[in-house]
C-alpha cells in the first residue's frame, strides 16, 4: 500500500491462482481457461485423425468410428432418418462434455462442468437449437407443439408447455453441475483423508459416473431434438 492507496491487482499477481483483474473487479478465468485448452486438445485430436483416415483403419480411427458409429445409430434408433441431419451438433454435446468432466481427474484441473456458467451455456446452447430446428422444419406450425393434442385443451396447454420448455434448460444445467460438482467435493475429501489408497477406486467409479452424465445430457439433448422434429399431433 503507497499513500493510504491500495496496490492494485495486476494479471500477473492472479494468474497463478486462476483469476484476473478486469475493470478493478477481480474475476475468476479458470473454467474458461481449462475449456480453451481442452477445446485445442479436441481440435489437435480431430486433425490428427483426420489425416490418418484409411480405407483400412488404425487403432485410432477404430476407436472413434466405433464411438461416433455406435452413437449415430442409437439417434436414428430413437428418432429416425431425421436424426441425423441434427447428429452432428448431438455427437459434439457428448464429446465435449465428456473430456470436460473426465478433465477433473487430471492432477492440477479443475473441470469446467463444475462451474455452473459452462453447464448454463451448454444446456441454452441446447434449448436455442432444437427450438430452431423446429421452428425451421414447421415455420410457424412449430406452435402446435405447445397447444396440447386438442385445440380446446390450448388455453391450458399452452402456459404449460411454456414452463415445461423454460424448465428445460435449468434442468440440464443444474443436473450436470451437481453431479459434476459433487464429484469433485468427494475426490478432495477422500484425496484428504487417504492420498492414495482412497483416490485410486474413486477415480474408477467418477471416471464411469462422468461418462455417464456426459450420455445423459446427449440422451437428453437427443428427445428434445426428436420432438421438435416430430409432427404436432
Amino acid at each position: 500500500m503507497a499513500g493510504g492507496l491500495p496496490h492494485p491487482v495486476l494479471l500477473s499477481d492472479l494468474v497463478g491462482l486462476g483469476y484476473i483483474n478486469v475493470g478493478g473487479q477481480t474475476v475468476e478465468f479458470k473454467h474458461v481457461f481449462y475449456t480453451w485448452v481442452i477445446m485445442a486438445l479436441m481440435f489437435a485430436v480431430a486433425y490428427i485423425v483426420r489425416g490418418k483416415i484409411k480405407m483400412v483403419p488404425g487403432k485410432l480411427q477404430n476407436v472413434f468410428e466405433v464411438i461416433i458409429g455406435g452413437l449415430e445409430d442409437f439417434v436414428v434408433g430413437i428418432t429416425g432418418e431425421d436424426g441425423r441431419k441434427v447428429y452432428p451438433m448431438l455427437i459434439v454435446f457428448f464429446l465435449f462434455i465428456l473430456c470436460l468432466n473426465l478433465s477433473g481427474l487430471v492432477p492440477g484441473f479443475d473441470a469446467p462442468t463444475a462451474n455452473i456458467n459452462t453447464t448454463a451455456a451448454l444446456a441454452l446452447v441446447c434449448f436455442i437449437y432444437y427450438n430452431y430446428i423446429g421452428i425451421q422444419r414447421w415455420g410457424a406450425g412449430y406452435i402446435k407443439h405447445f397447444m396440447g393434442p386438442m385445440w380446446w385443451l390450448s388455453p391450458l396447454m399452452l402456459p404449460l408447455e411454456l414452463i415445461s420448455h423454460t424448465a428445460r434448460p435449468l434442468s440440464l444445467t443444474l443436473r450436470l453441475f451437481g453431479n459434476i460438482r459433487g464429484e469433485e467435493i468427494v475426490l478432495v475429501l477422500f484425496f484428504m483423508l487417504a492420498p492414495l489408497v482412497g483416490t485410486i477406486p474413486i477415480y474408477f467409479l467418477f471416471s464411469l459416473a462422468k461418462v455417464l452424465q456426459a450420455f445423459i445430457f446427449f440422451m437428453l439433448a437427443t428427445i428434445y431434438l426428436k420432438g421438435s422434429l416430430e409432427h404436432a399431433h
